[in-house]
């Protein structure tokens, strides 16, 4: 075979690889990926043109620095509006935008207990990868109402005046509202090393980074860590990572559900949830509504708050605690309000009690529990409204006897408060590293309110 023989033979070859090669490309049924282009930047809101996905859709956004990721949130004809995942250092103006594959989804598993992550799923505690099988969609599925069954156990939280007072059911949803400084994270802290549950999920939403650190080494602690997923997204993370942490931390706790576990979901805070969408929304153009927060604020909460409950297939739970803070201490901002309003409960902190040195600084006039009577005693209902009344009494009559205007036995109702009324403070508070179990708050509640000689 001469020279020019072979090199025609090698040739064809080729041509007849390529061949083949186009010929199964051409075959297959590949998408058509309509790229755009970065068209204006305002703040944190990235406008871009030419460019299709769905809202909610990851793009990527090429920079000098790299890709940035980012997800649709709105759009308004040709052009569509991103917000970024992460840091936005180095767009240029006409930076190709690709939109990506699907919506964004959870990585689950139960390689996630002990391990502290971010919005991201990725790990933050140098423990090196995790490696996850399943995974689910960040935003959840809705849950058919007539799926949940009935709170009928009280769940231990370790706090007496909580247990016996505003006792919570298993599967309950709980508003912690307090203002900053009053001891929020402090009693959720506590929550979470006594609260019997099988597995323990945290949502550090919108906080200090410090408070981080000392939450997993303080507060949980590596016993509590076992049993726990931490999930930080801290307050320098940008909004939509924000939301994705709470989103995030909902779909861990919904994994270990559906396994048949009950499972404590503590998120601190569902304002700063509320104030992630805020920016969002504001940045894309959506009009402000009650004192600055647009109507997908409001709708968003319920959807978040909704996901907790007692409906998992193999009978696990998700308890769940949401702090929620009254900015200026007003118990009508429209989160609280909104809050107080699909919940199943709240339990008020009081600045004016935890400054008189009173811990837990509970509010027990301005705090509920609407599960509490479907899952105690008569015994315990009853010695629950006797305290109740005398501690009411006593504080609508504090200001008369503090004066000494009150002259005792004018009313024995008061005079029954006011020997009461020692006894009743004292139950009220509790030590940061004391426990009390169930069954003991409950009964601590039965001798404290025995009238002498019964």
């Amino acid at each position: 075979m001469t020279t020019d023989t072979a090199s025609a033979f090698n040739r064809s070859a080729i041509w007849c690889e390529h061949l083949q090669k186009y010929q199964t490309r051409a075959q297959k049924d590949v998408p058509l990926i309509v790229e755009g282009k970065l068209n204006r930047m305002v703040g944190l809101t990235l406008e871009t043109v030419g460019c299709q996905a769905a809202v909610g859709a990851r793009c990527t956004v090429e920079s000098s620095e790299g890709e940035i990721e980012a997800e649709v949130v709105g759009f308004s004809g040709e052009r569509l509006y991103l917000m970024p995942t992460g840091d936005i250092k180095g767009l240029v103006p006409d930076a190709r935008v690709v939109p990506g594959k699907g919506m964004y989804r959870a990585q689950v598993g139960d390689e996630l207990l002990g391990r502290v992550i971010d919005a991201a799923g990725k790990p933050l505690d140098g423990k090196g990868p995790i490696h996850c099988d399943t995974s689910l969609p960040l935003a959840g599925k809705q849950v058919n109402p007539l799926a949940r069954w009935a709170i009928n156990e009280p769940l231990d939280v370790g706090v007496a005046a909580i247990n016996s007072l505003l006792t919570v059911g298993r599967g309950q949803r709980l508003g912690l509202f307090a203002g900053s400084g009053v001891g929020k994270s402090v009693l959720l802290g506590m929550m979470t090393r006594y609260t019997e549950a099988d597995v323990i999920v945290v949502g550090l939403i919108g906080e200090r980074g410090r408070e981080v650190k000392d939450f997993v080494d303080k507060i949980l602690g590596e016993q509590g860590l076992e049993r726990s997923v931490v999930i930080a997204s801290p307050a320098d993370s940008p909004p939509l990572m924000r939301m994705h942490g709470a989103l995030l931390a909902t779909t861990v706790a919904e994994y270990f559900r559906d396994k048949g576990l009950n499972v404590l979901l503590l998120m601190d805070s569902l304002t700063r949830f509320a104030q992630a969408q805020r920016e969002i929304a504001l940045a894309i153009g959506e009009p402000p509504a009650t004192k600055g927060y647009p109507p997908s604020v409001f709708a968003k909460l319920p959807q978040l708050v909704e996901r907790a409950g007692n409906n998992g297939e193999k009978g696990g739970s998700i308890t769940a605690f949401y702090t929620v803070l009254a900015e200026g201490d007003d118990t009508n901002d429209p989160i609280v309000d909104s809050a107080r309003a699909v919940l199943d409960g709240h339990i008020m902190l009081s600045r004016a009690i935890a400054e008189e040195g009173h811990f837990p600084a509970i509010d027990i006039e301005a705090s509920v529990s609407r599960v509490m009577n479907d899952v105690i005693s008569d015994e315990h209902k009853q010695a629950a409204q006797r305290f109740k009344k005398m501690y009411s009494t006593y504080q609508k009559n504090q200001d008369l006897i503090s004066v000494g205007a009150y002259q005792y036995g004018s009313d024995g109702a008061i005079d029954e408060a006011i020997d009461f009324n020692d006894s009743l403070n004292n139950f009220l508070q509790q030590d940061t590293g004391d426990a009390f179990a169930y069954n003991e708050s409950v009964q601590g509640l039965i001798d404290v309110v025995r009238t002498p000689g019964n």
